[in-house]
C-alpha cells in the first residue's frame, strides 16, 4: 500500500528527509513538490522550495498529487498549540476528529452532501513505533492563520470542546477523505494557547518549542520510515 506523510513544520527541521529527490508532480491545481522513496510519498504543506504560510498553502494541488500518485493512507503531522492547562507544550497527540467552520472541497460547481469521518488507520502501527505516548481522541480546531487567535477565540473554542488548535489539519483532511485516502493523525503540542498558561505567546517562543520537540518527531518520522519507506 502506498502511503504519505504530511507535514510542515517538522518537515522543515527534519533531517529524516534531507537526503530525497524533490520530484514536480503537475495538477490542476498547480505544480506541486514531493519526495518519494518506494512506496512512501512525503509532501511539505507548505511547500519545500517556497513554503508558504498556511492560508495560502497548495492544500487542493498536493491532495490532487497524492490521489494521482496511487496513495491510499496518509499521515498527517501537525503542530498545535493546547487549549487545555493539562495538555501540555512537548505532548503527543492524535485526534478523532475536527472542526472547521471554512471547510476544504474539490466540489465548487454543486452542493456536497460528504461528511468527513477520521479513522486513523496507521494510529496502532504509530502507537507501537512511537517511545513517547501519544494521547488519542482529541479534537482539533482548524483556525484560518496565518496569526496566532486571539484569546477569546481560544474561549470560544474551548466552549465547543476543542482541546487543540492550528491553521492546517482541517483543509487537508477534508481533502484527503473527499478523495478517498484515509487519514491518520498525530499533533506535536509546541505551544499553550493565547491566554492559557503564564507564558505570553509569541513567534521567537514558537520557535523554540518547536526545536525543543523536533527530536521526538524526528525519532518518530525516522522509524515510520524504516517501518514503510522500502
Amino acid at each position: 500500500m502506498k502511503l504519505a506523510i504530511i507535514s510542515g513544520t517538522s518537515i522543515n527541521c527534519s533531517e529524516v528527509f534531507a537526503d530525497w529527490e524533490i520530484e514536480r508532480i503537475d495538477t490542476p491545481f498547480g505544480a506541486v513538490e514531493v519526495k518519494q522513496k518506494g512506496e512512501l510519498v512525503v509532501v511539505n504543506r507548505h511547500g519545500f522550495s517556497n513554503p508558504m504560510p498556511p492560508h495560502a498553502s497548495n492544500y487542493r494541488g498536493y491532495v490532487s498529487a497524492l490521489k494521482a500518485l496511487g496513495v491510499e493512507a496518509a499521515l498527517s503531522v501537525s503542530s498545535v498549540g493546547s487549549l487545555r492547562e493539562d495538555l501540555l507544550p512537548g505532548t503527543l497527540v492524535s485526534c478523532g476528529d475536527y472542526v472547521s467552520f471554512a471547510p476544504a472541497t474539490m466540489i465548487d460547481d454543486r452542493p456536497s452532501g460528504f461528511a468527513p469521518q477520521l479513522d486513523n488507520s496507521l494510529l496502532k502501527e504509530l502507537l507501537e513505533l512511537s517511545p513517547e505516548r501519544i494521547i488519542e481522541g482529541k479534537i482539533y480546531a482548524q483556525t484560518r492563520g496565518p496569526r496566532f487567535e486571539t484569546k477569546a477565540e481560544v474561549r470560544v473554542l474551548q466552549t465547543m470542546g476543542c482541546d487543540v488548535v492550528g491553521m492546517t489539519f482541517g483543509n487537508e483532511a477534508d481533502l484527503l477523505l473527499e478523495n478517498g485516502i484515509s487519514v491518520t493523525s498525530l499533533c506535536m503540542v509546541d505551544n499553550f494557547a493565547h491566554g492559557i498558561g503564564e507564558e505570553k505567546l509569541t513567534m521567537d517562543g514558537f520557535y523554540v518549542s518547536v526545536a525543543e520537540n523536533q527530536a521526538k518527531i524526528d525519532g518518530l518520522l525516522a522509524a515510520f520510515v524504516a517501518r514503510f519507506g522500502k
